[in-house]
């Protein structure tokens, strides 16, 4: 790496971390005002709260910072004609641009490697504490389907996998041909473990002779695979975020199911490629910026730049909930704005000489 490139990335580093520092202090402490009368009484879960909205607030606060920092960088550099300089001795703009794209990219392999983890649950943790002051609250009453099966937990602990009062109703043909029901159940390996379990099944009669009704009690029962609690309680729920692989889980588990995964879709996407808008942008703006300020007024132009981001990260945040709510494809709302923006951004470096 040239020297004038480890400059250009250390620069840029150096505004990413204060505007970062600075969007997260601005986000937290506006809540933490907003929301204080609510707080939860122990002192360690106001400790948390504020914990988990610091980490909530990353999801706002690293793509804005990524080009806001490129946006100062190089207007620093162009008010000491230290690009003017630059590109007076051969450099040309895409060696320039080059460390900035790349340290952006970088930072948002960096975010989206974060939503692999529970991470991506930090707005329902803080929402939890600040609402029920526990992280984590038991789903009650949950009814879903699964191939020809019907699933009621009336209690369910996601975060230590187990429910109470299960039953599993087994339909064929349009009729209820098995009931399974267990006092309480735990999530181990990749399967459901119920225990003190009741198992009634009816099969189909055709003469007097046939085997009727039975009744079989067991201690321990294995079904359900892959049936994950965060799964259940996130698609019941229908509300709150899901980790990239739990979307993974989900978008496979239910794929025959005649269930709307829109929103699952959605989050998905917007886990993967919502970050990249980011990296795109700095290589857009960066070939719109002028080299010298001898012939433009500079803080209009950086209030005209943060507009224009700001706009474009608004715009495809709305379009994010759109397709959240099924109003727009998934695929139309995620996908191909950011590959309409990766198209222009290797549009506006190919063409540069």
């Amino acid at each position: 790496m040239k020297l004038y490139q480890k400059y250009i990335i250390f620069n840029y580093l150096k505004n990413f971390f204060i505007i970062f520092l600075s969007l997260e202090f601005f986000y937290v402490g506006i809540d933490v005002l907003s929301n204080y009368k609510n707080f939860p009484d122990s002192a360690n879960l106001q400790l948390l709260y504020v914990v988990f909205k610091t980490l909530d607030a990353v999801n706002y606060s690293v793509p804005l910072s990524i080009v806001f920092a490129m946006i100062v960088t190089k207007f620093g550099m162009i008010k000491s004609n230290e690009l003017v300089t630059l590109y007076a001795i051969g450099i040309t703009k895409k060696s320039v641009v080059k460390p900035l794209f790349f340290s952006a990219l970088t930072i948002s392999f960096i975010y989206i490697s974060l939503n692999f983890t529970s991470f991506a649950y930090a707005y329902e943790y803080s929402r939890n504490l600040l609402k029920y002051s526990t992280i984590a609250t038991n789903s009650t009453g949950l009814f879903l389907k699964n191939d020809n099966k019907y699933i009621y937990f009336k209690k369910l602990d996601p975060i230590k996998k187990q429910a109470t009062g299960i039953k599993i109703f087994s339909v064929r043909d349009n009729n209820l041909d098995q009931i399974i029901s267990a006092k309480t159940g735990y999530f181990h390996e990749d399967s459901w473990v119920l225990k003190d379990v009741t198992i009634k099944t009816k099969p189909k009669v055709k003469s007097i002779s046939d085997k009727g009704f039975t009744l079989v009690k067991q201690d321990k029962y294995v079904t359900l695979k892959d049936f994950r609690p965060k799964i259940i309680e996130n698609i019941h729920k229908g509300e709150y975020n899901m980790s990239i692989i739990d979307t993974i889980d989900a978008l496979s588990f239910f794929a025959s199911q005649d269930i709307n995964l829109d929103r699952v879709k959605t989050l998905l996407y917007s886990h993967l490629l919502f970050p990249l808008f980011a990296p795109l942008l700095v290589i857009i703006l960066f070939y719109r910026l002028p080299i010298s300020s001898r012939f433009f007024n500079v803080t209009f132009l950086s209030f005209v730049f943060i507009f224009i981001t700001l706009s474009t990260w608004g715009l495809l945040f709305i379009l994010t909930k759109l397709s959240s709510t099924s109003v727009i494809f998934p695929e139309l709302g995620v996908i191909l704005p950011i590959s309409l923006l990766g198209f222009y951004a290797l549009r506006q470096y190919y063409k540069e000489n």
